[in-house]
């Protein structure tokens, strides 16, 4: 029997080194972050702002939790543009000029969080709603007898 030739392209067949050690080795170099893509998750307590590289790796990321909101605060529109300035604020000196934005959830700060990317100079090349909507969800409870 032929054995079957393993995919390169997969990522199950490749060993992926640390990411972090790569960071490290790129930010001595000075890696220069010219594009990227820009995850805003905001939901109604908390939003959480991921900036990517194009190909998915972290590189800076805040939420309104760790700029010091606290409570019914976190959700507010004022703490999504401050979480958000927070974490463009690394890539911008890194040299990104152009991004892409990911906007998942219904939080009351989803307007505030993109302007404050368009504010911040980047040009944006998407932006796009990719908050999960069921196409009919879970089963219903059944109906309660009483």
């Amino acid at each position: 029997m032929a054995k079957a030739i393993p995919r390169t392209g997969s990522r199950r067949n490749v060993r992926i080194g640390s990411r972090r050690i790569v960071r490290i080795r790129l930010r001595k170099i000075g890696y220069r972050i010219p594009k990227g893509v820009i995850h805003v998750q905001a939901n109604f307590h908390n939003i959480i702002v991921t900036v990517t590289d194009p190909w998915g790796r972290v590189v800076s990321w805040s939420s309104a939790g760790t700029c010091g909101f606290q409570g019914t605060r976190k959700g507010t529109p004022f703490a999504a543009e401050t979480a958000t300035e927070d974490a463009i604020g690394p890539v911008i000196r890194q040299g990104m000029q152009r991004a892409g934005v990911m906007i998942k959830g219904p939080g009351r700060g989803r307007n505030a969080a993109l302007q404050a990317i368009r504010r911040s100079g980047i040009r944006l090349t998407f932006v796009r709603d990719v908050t999960p909507m069921p196409h009919n969800g879970c089963r219903a409870p059944k109906k309660r007898r009483v």
